[in-house]
């Protein structure tokens, strides 16, 4: 299972609003809408991403020049 971490490390929510460059609100807002990257949500309600999860959405959201 270590491996498994390793590969697609989870990120912390800070971590994920400093790469995309938006406010807290700003990305609880699009995860109310459904259009912020796929979270995992623990049992003391911090918020993790894998990094895999972002980087999809990252080019799900690229756009031709």
């Amino acid at each position: 299972m270590a491996h498994a971490v390793a590969r697609d490390p989870l990120m912390k929510l800070e971590e994920v609003l400093e790469v995309l460059g938006v406010n807290k609100s700003t990305f609880y807002a699009w995860k109310a809408t459904g259009r912020a990257p796929r979270t995992i949500k623990y049992p003391n309600n911090k918020l993790r991403i894998r990094r895999s999860a972002l980087d999809k959405w990252l080019a799900e959201h690229e756009e031709n020049a």
